[in-house]
Protein backbone atom coordinates (compact mmCIF):
# COMPACT_ATOMS: atom_id res chain seq x y z
CA UNK A 1 0.00 0.00 0.00
CA UNK A 2 1.23 3.77 -1.03
CA UNK A 3 1.78 5.89 2.48
CA UNK A 4 3.53 8.33 0.46
CA UNK A 5 0.90 11.36 1.04
CA UNK A 6 -0.01 10.14 4.75
CA UNK A 7 0.83 12.85 7.21
CA UNK A 8 2.15 11.80 10.63
CA UNK A 9 1.87 13.47 13.85
CA UNK A 10 4.80 14.56 15.69
CA UNK A 11 3.80 13.68 19.48
CA UNK A 12 6.03 16.34 20.44
CA UNK A 13 4.73 19.36 18.39
CA UNK A 14 0.97 19.44 20.09
CA UNK A 15 0.29 19.69 16.52
CA UNK A 16 -2.50 17.31 15.16
CA UNK A 17 -2.47 15.53 11.57
CA UNK A 18 -5.86 17.49 10.39
CA UNK A 19 -3.81 20.70 11.46
CA UNK A 20 -0.62 19.74 9.85
CA UNK A 21 -2.65 18.92 6.74
CA UNK A 22 -4.39 22.70 6.56
CA UNK A 23 -1.21 24.32 7.14
CA UNK A 24 0.88 22.62 4.62
CA UNK A 25 -2.57 23.53 1.89
CA UNK A 26 -2.22 26.66 2.67
CA UNK A 27 1.53 26.53 1.94
CA UNK A 28 0.73 24.91 -1.34
CA UNK A 29 -1.78 27.70 -2.15
CA UNK A 30 -0.09 30.33 -1.29
CA UNK A 31 2.58 29.04 -3.10
CA UNK A 32 0.80 28.69 -6.28
CA UNK A 33 -0.45 32.32 -5.78
CA UNK A 34 2.88 33.58 -5.83
CA UNK A 35 3.72 31.88 -8.75
CA UNK A 36 0.67 33.62 -10.54
CA UNK A 37 0.69 36.92 -9.41
CA UNK A 38 4.20 37.71 -9.76
CA UNK A 39 4.40 37.66 -13.59
CA UNK A 40 1.12 39.25 -13.74
CA UNK A 41 2.68 42.04 -11.31
CA UNK A 42 5.75 42.73 -14.09
CA UNK A 43 3.12 43.24 -16.61
CA UNK A 44 1.52 45.71 -14.03
CA UNK A 45 4.62 47.56 -13.65
CA UNK A 46 5.45 47.66 -17.49
CA UNK A 47 2.33 49.21 -18.51
CA UNK A 48 1.88 51.56 -15.39
CA UNK A 49 5.50 53.21 -15.78
CA UNK A 50 5.34 53.62 -19.27
CA UNK A 51 1.45 55.28 -18.74
CA UNK A 52 3.21 57.18 -15.83
CA UNK A 53 6.57 58.63 -18.07
CA UNK A 54 3.85 59.72 -20.85
CA UNK A 55 1.91 61.49 -18.41
CA UNK A 56 5.53 63.07 -17.28
CA UNK A 57 6.52 64.20 -20.52
CA UNK A 58 2.71 65.27 -21.56
CA UNK A 59 3.00 67.62 -18.68
CA UNK A 60 6.57 68.74 -19.52
CA UNK A 61 5.08 69.91 -22.74
CA UNK A 62 2.26 71.72 -21.03
CA UNK A 63 3.98 73.69 -18.59
CA UNK A 64 6.40 74.34 -22.12
CA UNK A 65 3.25 75.77 -23.96
CA UNK A 66 2.66 78.10 -20.59
CA UNK A 67 5.71 79.11 -20.20
CA UNK A 68 5.94 80.34 -23.77
CA UNK A 69 2.36 82.11 -23.47
CA UNK A 70 3.58 84.13 -20.48
CA UNK A 71 6.89 84.85 -21.76
CA UNK A 72 5.30 86.56 -24.74
CA UNK A 73 2.59 87.89 -22.29
CA UNK A 74 5.31 90.22 -20.72
CA UNK A 75 7.08 91.24 -23.74
CA UNK A 76 3.08 93.59 -23.40
CA UNK A 77 3.19 94.86 -19.99
CA UNK A 78 -0.23 96.62 -21.27
CA UNK A 79 -2.84 94.22 -21.82
CA UNK A 80 -0.64 90.97 -21.91
CA UNK A 81 -1.87 89.63 -18.64
CA UNK A 82 -4.91 88.78 -19.79
CA UNK A 83 -3.89 85.49 -21.94
CA UNK A 84 -2.41 83.85 -18.71
CA UNK A 85 -5.20 84.58 -17.48
CA UNK A 86 -7.44 83.41 -19.79
CA UNK A 87 -5.50 80.24 -20.71
CA UNK A 88 -5.74 79.43 -16.76
CA UNK A 89 -9.31 80.14 -16.41
CA UNK A 90 -10.08 77.94 -19.59
CA UNK A 91 -7.93 74.92 -18.51
CA UNK A 92 -8.90 74.67 -15.32
CA UNK A 93 -12.82 74.91 -16.41
CA UNK A 94 -12.29 72.30 -19.19
CA UNK A 95 -10.55 69.91 -16.91
CA UNK A 96 -13.31 69.93 -14.20
CA UNK A 97 -16.49 69.30 -17.00
CA UNK A 98 -15.21 66.31 -18.22
CA UNK A 99 -14.21 64.54 -15.01
CA UNK A 100 -17.52 65.98 -13.44
CA UNK A 101 -19.19 64.70 -16.68
CA UNK A 102 -17.41 61.43 -17.71
CA UNK A 103 -15.65 60.46 -14.35
CA UNK A 104 -16.55 62.29 -11.10
CA UNK A 105 -14.42 59.68 -9.75
CA UNK A 106 -11.04 60.87 -11.01
CA UNK A 107 -11.44 64.22 -9.32
CA UNK A 108 -8.27 65.86 -7.09
CA UNK A 109 -5.92 63.06 -6.19
CA UNK A 110 -7.66 59.98 -6.66
CA UNK A 111 -5.63 58.54 -4.15
CA UNK A 112 -8.49 58.13 -1.57
CA UNK A 113 -10.70 56.58 -4.39
CA UNK A 114 -8.06 54.16 -5.45
CA UNK A 115 -8.47 52.93 -1.24
CA UNK A 116 -12.15 53.00 -1.46
CA UNK A 117 -11.62 50.26 -4.01
CA UNK A 118 -9.54 48.42 -2.20
CA UNK A 119 -11.50 48.62 0.84
CA UNK A 120 -14.55 47.49 -1.60
CA UNK A 121 -16.11 50.73 -0.51
CA UNK A 122 -16.25 51.97 -4.35
CA UNK A 123 -15.81 50.10 -7.91
CA UNK A 124 -12.60 51.33 -10.38
CA UNK A 125 -14.24 51.75 -14.17
CA UNK A 126 -10.08 51.46 -15.38
CA UNK A 127 -12.13 52.24 -19.09
CA UNK A 128 -13.62 55.64 -18.10
CA UNK A 129 -10.46 57.09 -15.01
CA UNK A 130 -7.31 56.30 -17.22
CA UNK A 131 -8.19 58.81 -20.12
CA UNK A 132 -10.35 61.26 -18.32
CA UNK A 133 -7.10 61.38 -15.44
CA UNK A 134 -4.49 61.51 -17.98
CA UNK A 135 -5.83 64.25 -20.45
CA UNK A 136 -7.62 65.91 -17.63
CA UNK A 137 -4.57 66.10 -15.33
CA UNK A 138 -2.53 67.32 -18.22
CA UNK A 139 -5.05 70.41 -18.85
CA UNK A 140 -5.69 71.54 -15.52
CA UNK A 141 -1.74 71.16 -14.27
CA UNK A 142 -0.35 72.49 -17.64
CA UNK A 143 -2.61 75.57 -17.22
CA UNK A 144 -0.89 76.25 -13.94
CA UNK A 145 -3.49 75.01 -11.12
CA UNK A 146 -0.70 74.07 -7.98
CA UNK A 147 -1.48 70.58 -8.57
CA UNK A 148 0.75 67.38 -8.59
CA UNK A 149 1.24 64.42 -11.20
CA UNK A 150 1.79 61.50 -8.73
CA UNK A 151 -1.97 61.26 -7.80
CA UNK A 152 -2.69 60.46 -10.82
CA UNK A 153 -0.16 58.29 -11.69
CA UNK A 154 -0.94 56.52 -8.53
CA UNK A 155 -4.94 56.49 -10.03
CA UNK A 156 -4.08 55.81 -13.04
CA UNK A 157 -1.60 52.77 -12.36
CA UNK A 158 -4.45 51.20 -9.93
CA UNK A 159 -6.30 51.65 -13.11
CA UNK A 160 -4.09 49.87 -15.34
CA UNK A 161 -3.77 46.90 -12.97
CA UNK A 162 -7.32 46.47 -13.04
CA UNK A 163 -7.24 46.52 -17.05
CA UNK A 164 -4.85 43.85 -17.11
CA UNK A 165 -6.38 41.94 -14.03
CA UNK A 166 -9.55 41.67 -15.78
CA UNK A 167 -7.90 41.00 -19.15
CA UNK A 168 -6.34 38.08 -17.67
CA UNK A 169 -9.51 37.28 -15.85
CA UNK A 170 -7.60 36.81 -12.16
CA UNK A 171 -9.64 35.84 -8.78
CA UNK A 172 -11.26 38.92 -7.09
CA UNK A 173 -8.78 38.96 -4.03
CA UNK A 174 -5.42 38.99 -6.63
CA UNK A 175 -7.41 41.78 -8.61
CA UNK A 176 -6.74 44.19 -5.65
CA UNK A 177 -3.52 42.81 -5.25
CA UNK A 178 -2.43 43.84 -8.73
CA UNK A 179 -4.27 47.20 -7.86
CA UNK A 180 -2.53 47.86 -5.09
CA UNK A 181 0.73 46.99 -6.76
CA UNK A 182 -0.34 49.47 -9.63
CA UNK A 183 -0.31 52.30 -7.66
CA UNK A 184 3.16 51.62 -6.17
CA UNK A 185 4.58 51.46 -9.69
CA UNK A 186 2.65 54.72 -10.85
CA UNK A 187 4.30 56.57 -7.88
CA UNK A 188 7.67 54.66 -8.60
CA UNK A 189 7.59 56.00 -12.09
CA UNK A 190 6.72 59.42 -11.29
CA UNK A 191 9.36 60.56 -8.99
CA UNK A 192 12.09 57.47 -9.75
CA UNK A 193 11.48 56.34 -6.41
CA UNK A 194 10.51 52.56 -6.58
CA UNK A 195 11.37 51.74 -2.69
CA UNK A 196 9.20 54.79 -1.85
CA UNK A 197 6.25 53.31 -4.25
CA UNK A 198 6.60 50.16 -2.41
CA UNK A 199 6.30 51.85 1.03
CA UNK A 200 3.68 54.18 0.36
CA UNK A 201 1.71 50.97 -1.09
CA UNK A 202 2.53 49.34 2.76
CA UNK A 203 2.00 52.17 4.90
CA UNK A 204 -1.14 54.29 3.01
CA UNK A 205 -2.68 52.69 -0.24
CA UNK A 206 -2.87 48.71 1.46
CA UNK A 207 -1.90 48.70 4.70
CA UNK A 208 -0.91 45.03 4.16
CA UNK A 209 2.21 43.74 5.23
CA UNK A 210 1.92 40.21 3.32
CA UNK A 211 4.81 38.77 1.17
CA UNK A 212 1.83 38.59 -1.45
CA UNK A 213 1.03 41.95 -1.47
CA UNK A 214 5.08 43.04 -0.58
CA UNK A 215 6.01 40.68 -3.23
CA UNK A 216 4.01 42.30 -5.95
CA UNK A 217 4.17 45.51 -5.12
CA UNK A 218 7.96 45.27 -4.91
CA UNK A 219 8.19 43.70 -8.71
CA UNK A 220 6.24 46.21 -10.04
CA UNK A 221 7.50 49.32 -8.62
CA UNK A 222 11.00 47.83 -9.97
CA UNK A 223 9.68 47.18 -13.20
CA UNK A 224 8.26 50.39 -13.71
CA UNK A 225 11.33 52.21 -12.81
CA UNK A 226 13.32 50.28 -15.13
CA UNK A 227 11.00 51.46 -17.72
CA UNK A 228 11.03 55.31 -16.68
CA UNK A 229 15.00 55.52 -16.09
CA UNK A 230 15.43 53.86 -19.60
CA UNK A 231 13.02 56.64 -21.20
CA UNK A 232 14.04 59.48 -19.07
CA UNK A 233 17.72 58.70 -17.18
CA UNK A 234 18.53 57.70 -13.84
CA UNK A 235 19.09 60.66 -12.14
CA UNK A 236 17.55 61.35 -9.25
CA UNK A 237 13.81 63.80 -9.87
CA UNK A 238 15.94 66.74 -7.92
CA UNK A 239 19.61 67.51 -9.26
CA UNK A 240 21.02 69.17 -5.72
CA UNK A 241 24.24 68.51 -4.28
CA UNK A 242 24.86 65.74 -2.37
CA UNK A 243 24.92 67.99 1.05
CA UNK A 244 27.64 67.10 4.06
CA UNK A 245 25.91 65.70 6.83
CA UNK A 246 25.53 68.44 9.74
CA UNK A 247 26.73 67.52 13.13
CA UNK A 248 25.17 66.23 15.97
CA UNK A 249 24.51 69.78 17.45
CA UNK A 250 22.26 71.18 14.77
CA UNK A 251 19.66 68.18 15.74
CA UNK A 252 17.46 70.66 17.91
CA UNK A 253 17.44 73.11 14.86
CA UNK A 254 15.52 69.78 12.87
CA UNK A 255 13.85 68.97 15.52
CA UNK A 256 12.53 72.42 16.05
CA UNK A 257 11.93 72.07 12.35
CA UNK A 258 9.56 69.11 12.61
CA UNK A 259 7.64 71.03 15.38
CA UNK A 260 7.04 73.72 12.68
CA UNK A 261 5.92 71.43 10.22
CA UNK A 262 3.39 69.22 12.58
CA UNK A 263 1.47 72.49 12.99
CA UNK A 264 1.86 73.94 9.25
CA UNK A 265 0.62 70.07 8.40
CA UNK A 266 -2.64 69.91 10.48
CA UNK A 267 -3.03 73.74 9.09
CA UNK A 268 -2.87 72.24 5.82
CA UNK A 269 -5.11 69.23 6.49
CA UNK A 270 -7.55 71.63 7.88
CA UNK A 271 -7.44 74.53 5.46
CA UNK A 272 -7.58 72.09 2.88
CA UNK A 273 -11.08 69.99 4.18
CA UNK A 274 -12.53 73.54 4.70
CA UNK A 275 -12.00 74.92 1.54
CA UNK A 276 -13.58 71.59 0.16
CA UNK A 277 -16.77 71.75 2.46
CA UNK A 278 -16.81 75.31 1.23
CA UNK A 279 -16.49 74.79 -2.37
CA UNK A 280 -19.09 72.38 -2.54
CA UNK A 281 -21.75 74.63 -0.84
CA UNK A 282 -21.61 76.53 -3.84
CA UNK A 283 -24.08 76.75 -6.43
CA UNK A 284 -25.55 78.24 -9.55
CA UNK A 285 -22.86 79.90 -11.55
CA UNK A 286 -20.40 79.73 -8.56
CA UNK A 287 -20.36 75.85 -8.97
CA UNK A 288 -18.01 76.35 -12.21
CA UNK A 289 -17.41 79.76 -11.32
CA UNK A 290 -15.10 78.61 -9.10
CA UNK A 291 -12.69 76.81 -10.87
CA UNK A 292 -12.63 79.35 -13.19
CA UNK A 293 -11.95 82.29 -10.27
CA UNK A 294 -8.73 79.69 -9.36
CA UNK A 295 -7.50 79.04 -13.05
CA UNK A 296 -7.57 83.27 -13.55
CA UNK A 297 -5.77 83.58 -10.63
CA UNK A 298 -3.16 80.75 -10.82
CA UNK A 299 -2.69 82.62 -14.60
CA UNK A 300 -2.22 85.76 -13.31
CA UNK A 301 0.13 84.54 -10.82
CA UNK A 302 2.07 82.94 -13.22
CA UNK A 303 2.42 86.23 -15.04
CA UNK A 304 4.38 87.47 -12.22
CA UNK A 305 6.02 84.50 -11.31
CA UNK A 306 5.78 81.73 -13.70
CA UNK A 307 7.87 79.43 -11.28
CA UNK A 308 4.96 79.94 -8.52
CA UNK A 309 2.33 78.00 -10.74
CA UNK A 310 2.19 74.43 -12.21
CA UNK A 311 3.41 71.09 -10.07
CA UNK A 312 5.96 72.98 -8.16
CA UNK A 313 9.17 71.20 -9.87
CA UNK A 314 11.06 73.98 -10.85
CA UNK A 315 10.45 75.90 -7.57
CA UNK A 316 11.03 72.90 -5.49
CA UNK A 317 14.98 72.32 -7.03
CA UNK A 318 15.18 76.21 -6.51
CA UNK A 319 14.90 76.45 -3.03
CA UNK A 320 16.68 73.04 -2.42
CA UNK A 321 19.49 74.29 -3.95
CA UNK A 322 18.98 77.35 -1.84
CA UNK A 323 18.55 79.64 -4.63
CA UNK A 324 15.73 81.84 -2.96
CA UNK A 325 16.30 85.34 -1.40
CA UNK A 326 15.48 85.44 1.87
CA UNK A 327 12.75 88.30 1.89
CA UNK A 328 10.53 85.89 -0.91
CA UNK A 329 10.67 82.78 1.51
CA UNK A 330 7.36 83.42 3.32
CA UNK A 331 5.08 85.42 0.24
CA UNK A 332 6.15 82.29 -1.99
CA UNK A 333 5.49 80.20 1.16
CA UNK A 334 1.60 81.85 1.28
CA UNK A 335 1.31 82.01 -2.14
CA UNK A 336 1.94 78.23 -2.77
CA UNK A 337 -0.25 77.40 0.40
CA UNK A 338 -2.86 79.19 -1.02
CA UNK A 339 -2.75 78.36 -4.53
CA UNK A 340 -2.62 74.13 -3.92
CA UNK A 341 -5.80 74.06 -1.51
CA UNK A 342 -7.74 76.45 -3.73
CA UNK A 343 -6.10 74.54 -6.82
CA UNK A 344 -7.35 70.69 -5.48
CA UNK A 345 -11.08 72.49 -4.28
CA UNK A 346 -11.93 72.70 -7.86
CA UNK A 347 -12.05 69.10 -8.16
CA UNK A 348 -9.11 69.24 -11.46
CA UNK A 349 -7.34 65.79 -11.76
CA UNK A 350 -4.64 66.44 -9.84
CA UNK A 351 -2.72 65.25 -6.58
CA UNK A 352 -0.95 67.23 -3.37
CA UNK A 353 2.54 65.36 -3.35
CA UNK A 354 4.31 67.90 -5.32
CA UNK A 355 3.13 70.97 -3.91
CA UNK A 356 3.68 69.69 -0.50
CA UNK A 357 6.64 68.90 -0.89
CA UNK A 358 7.51 72.67 -2.40
CA UNK A 359 5.63 74.07 0.73
CA UNK A 360 7.65 71.81 3.60
CA UNK A 361 11.12 73.06 0.79
CA UNK A 362 10.32 76.27 1.93
CA UNK A 363 9.35 75.67 5.67
CA UNK A 364 12.57 74.18 5.64
CA UNK A 365 14.55 76.94 3.87
CA UNK A 366 13.29 79.61 6.12
CA UNK A 367 14.66 77.85 9.73
CA UNK A 368 17.54 76.91 8.49
CA UNK A 369 17.95 80.46 7.30
CA UNK A 370 16.95 81.80 10.92
CA UNK A 371 19.06 78.74 12.00
CA UNK A 372 22.21 79.71 10.23
CA UNK A 373 22.03 83.54 11.61
CA UNK A 374 21.44 82.46 15.82
CA UNK A 375 23.82 79.95 15.38
CA UNK A 376 26.65 81.56 12.42
CA UNK A 377 29.54 78.98 11.75
CA UNK A 378 27.67 75.84 12.80
CA UNK A 379 25.07 75.21 10.18
CA UNK A 380 27.19 76.09 6.52
CA UNK A 381 24.52 74.81 4.05
CA UNK A 382 20.77 76.45 5.35
CA UNK A 383 19.62 74.30 2.08
CA UNK A 384 19.87 70.93 4.20
CA UNK A 385 17.15 71.98 6.18
CA UNK A 386 14.50 72.57 2.57
CA UNK A 387 15.73 68.72 2.20
CA UNK A 388 14.50 67.44 5.72
CA UNK A 389 11.76 70.03 5.51
CA UNK A 390 9.94 68.46 2.54
CA UNK A 391 10.05 64.74 4.47
CA UNK A 392 8.89 66.19 7.69
CA UNK A 393 5.63 68.12 6.19
CA UNK A 394 5.12 65.16 3.80
CA UNK A 395 4.87 62.95 7.54
CA UNK A 396 2.65 65.77 9.29
CA UNK A 397 0.00 65.61 6.28
CA UNK A 398 0.13 62.15 5.08
CA UNK A 399 0.88 60.29 8.73
CA UNK A 400 3.50 58.02 6.43
CA UNK A 401 6.99 59.01 7.78
CA UNK A 402 8.56 55.95 6.24
CA UNK A 403 7.14 57.11 2.70
CA UNK A 404 8.57 60.95 3.36
CA UNK A 405 11.93 59.80 4.39
CA UNK A 406 12.14 57.43 1.88
CA UNK A 407 10.75 59.05 -1.15
CA UNK A 408 12.94 62.50 0.07
CA UNK A 409 16.07 60.40 -0.25
CA UNK A 410 15.35 58.75 -3.67
CA UNK A 411 14.33 62.48 -5.20
CA UNK A 412 17.42 64.54 -3.68
CA UNK A 413 20.00 60.98 -3.13
CA UNK A 414 20.94 63.16 0.21
CA UNK A 415 21.57 59.66 1.92
CA UNK A 416 23.75 61.37 4.37
CA UNK A 417 20.53 63.22 6.35
CA UNK A 418 19.19 60.39 7.68
CA UNK A 419 19.35 60.98 11.16
CA UNK A 420 18.23 64.77 10.51
CA UNK A 421 15.14 63.38 8.60
CA UNK A 422 14.42 60.56 11.53
CA UNK A 423 14.46 63.42 13.97
CA UNK A 424 12.23 66.09 12.29
CA UNK A 425 10.08 63.57 10.89
CA UNK A 426 9.35 62.14 14.50
CA UNK A 427 8.30 65.58 15.96
CA UNK A 428 6.05 66.81 13.33
CA UNK A 429 4.52 63.23 13.58
CA UNK A 430 4.56 63.61 17.58
CA UNK A 431 2.73 66.99 16.63
CA UNK A 432 0.03 66.03 14.28
CA UNK A 433 -1.06 63.28 16.67
CA UNK A 434 -0.87 65.62 19.64
CA UNK A 435 -3.84 67.76 18.11
CA UNK A 436 -5.79 64.31 17.44
CA UNK A 437 -5.48 65.53 13.06
CA UNK A 438 -6.28 62.42 10.61
CA UNK A 439 -3.94 62.25 7.90
CA UNK A 440 -5.35 63.62 4.79
CA UNK A 441 -6.23 61.01 2.59
CA UNK A 442 -7.98 59.35 5.45
CA UNK A 443 -10.01 62.28 5.92
CA UNK A 444 -10.26 62.76 2.69
CA UNK A 445 -11.57 59.10 2.34
CA UNK A 446 -14.17 59.63 5.20
CA UNK A 447 -15.75 62.64 3.61
CA UNK A 448 -16.21 61.08 0.36
CA UNK A 449 -17.30 58.04 2.09
CA UNK A 450 -19.81 59.80 3.88
CA UNK A 451 -21.34 62.41 1.12
CA UNK A 452 -21.89 59.50 -1.22
CA UNK A 453 -22.42 56.90 1.06
CA UNK A 454 -20.87 53.44 1.00
CA UNK A 455 -22.01 52.55 -3.27
CA UNK A 456 -21.73 48.58 -2.61
CA UNK A 457 -23.29 45.93 -3.98
CA UNK A 458 -22.54 42.49 -4.19
CA UNK A 459 -24.14 39.57 -6.65
CA UNK A 460 -22.45 36.34 -4.71
CA UNK A 461 -20.31 35.82 -1.70
CA UNK A 462 -17.79 38.42 -1.39
CA UNK A 463 -14.47 38.21 0.71
CA UNK A 464 -13.25 40.97 2.62
CA UNK A 465 -10.25 42.20 4.34
CA UNK A 466 -10.38 44.15 8.09
CA UNK A 467 -7.67 44.54 10.48
CA UNK A 468 -8.56 44.73 14.35
CA UNK A 469 -7.08 47.96 15.53
CA UNK A 470 -5.92 48.42 19.70
CA UNK A 471 -9.38 49.15 22.03
CA UNK A 472 -11.67 47.90 19.26
CA UNK A 473 -14.81 45.76 20.33
CA UNK A 474 -13.44 43.04 18.92
CA UNK A 475 -9.98 43.53 20.59
CA UNK A 476 -9.71 40.12 22.63
CA UNK A 477 -13.29 38.14 21.91
CA UNK A 478 -13.35 35.10 21.00
CA UNK A 479 -15.11 34.68 18.25
CA UNK A 480 -18.76 32.86 18.84
CA UNK A 481 -18.96 35.91 21.07
CA UNK A 482 -18.83 38.68 18.15
CA UNK A 483 -22.69 37.73 16.87
CA UNK A 484 -21.62 37.97 13.29
CA UNK A 485 -24.93 38.29 11.79
CA UNK A 486 -25.84 35.67 9.56
CA UNK A 487 -24.23 35.06 5.97
CA UNK A 488 -21.49 36.40 7.35
CA UNK A 489 -18.06 33.59 8.46
CA UNK A 490 -14.77 34.53 9.35
CA UNK A 491 -12.22 32.30 7.03
CA UNK A 492 -8.78 33.26 8.10
CA UNK A 493 -7.01 34.89 10.61
CA UNK A 494 -3.21 36.61 9.94
CA UNK A 495 -0.70 37.34 12.75
CA UNK A 496 2.32 38.28 12.11
CA UNK A 497 3.76 35.14 9.70
CA UNK A 498 1.62 32.95 10.79
CA UNK A 499 -1.86 31.86 8.98
CA UNK A 500 -4.81 29.87 10.52
CA UNK A 501 -8.69 29.14 9.82
CA UNK A 502 -10.50 30.38 12.96
CA UNK A 503 -12.80 28.63 14.95
CA UNK A 504 -15.37 29.59 17.59
CA UNK A 505 -12.65 29.57 20.12
CA UNK A 506 -9.89 31.65 18.45
CA UNK A 507 -9.35 35.07 20.30
CA UNK A 508 -9.02 38.41 18.65
CA UNK A 509 -6.27 40.41 19.46
CA UNK A 510 -5.38 43.74 17.96
CA UNK A 511 -3.37 44.26 14.52
CA UNK A 512 -4.85 41.06 13.42
CA UNK A 513 -5.89 40.55 10.12
CA UNK A 514 -9.35 38.92 9.22
CA UNK A 515 -10.84 37.45 6.45
CA UNK A 516 -14.73 37.38 6.06
CA UNK A 517 -16.65 36.05 3.23
CA UNK A 518 -20.12 37.82 3.01
CA UNK A 519 -23.54 36.70 1.38
CA UNK A 520 -25.33 38.92 -1.05
CA UNK A 521 -28.16 38.98 1.08
CA UNK A 522 -25.93 40.10 4.08
CA UNK A 523 -24.19 42.93 3.00
CA UNK A 524 -25.25 45.09 6.24
CA UNK A 525 -22.89 43.04 8.03
CA UNK A 526 -20.07 44.71 6.27
CA UNK A 527 -20.51 47.70 8.64
CA UNK A 528 -20.77 45.86 11.46
CA UNK A 529 -17.27 44.12 10.58
CA UNK A 530 -15.94 47.62 10.01
CA UNK A 531 -17.26 49.09 13.16
CA UNK A 532 -16.23 46.05 15.20
CA UNK A 533 -12.13 46.49 13.84
CA UNK A 534 -12.08 50.30 14.79
CA UNK A 535 -10.98 52.04 17.87
CA UNK A 536 -13.97 52.43 20.14
CA UNK A 537 -14.00 55.86 20.15
CA UNK A 538 -15.18 55.23 16.14
CA UNK A 539 -17.43 52.58 17.34
CA UNK A 540 -21.53 52.71 17.03
CA UNK A 541 -22.47 49.09 18.21
CA UNK A 542 -22.63 49.56 22.34
CA UNK A 543 -21.37 46.82 23.82
CA UNK A 544 -22.95 43.48 24.77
Amino acid sequence: MNNTNKIYQDPDSGTSAEQMRTEIQEYLNVRNQRRRIFPRAVLVGLFAGLVSVLFRFSLAGADLVRNTLIEWSQAHPTWGWIFPMLFGATGALVSVVLVRKYAPEASGSGIPHLEAVLHRFRQLHWQRVLPIKFLGGIIAIGSGLAIGREGPSVQMGGAVADAISRWLKVAPLERLTLIAAGAGAGLSAAFNAPLAGLVFVLEEVRRDFRPIVFGATFIAAASADIVARLISGQTPVFLVPSYPTPPLSTLPAFAILGIVAGIAGVAFNRSLIGTLELFSKLHGRWNLGIPVLVGASAGLIGWYSPILVGGGHELSEKVLLGQVAWMSILSWLIIRFLLTITSYGTGAPGGIFAPLLGIGALIGLGIGEVATKLVPGVIEQPAVFAVVGMAAYFTAIVRAPLTGIVLVLEMTGNYQQMLPLLVSCFAAYAVAEIFKELPIYEALLERDLMKGGIQLTIKEPTIFEFEIEPQSRFEGQIVRNLGLPAGCLLVRCVEGGREWIPSALTQLEAHMRITAVIAPDAIDSLKFLQDGCKTREHDEYPEA
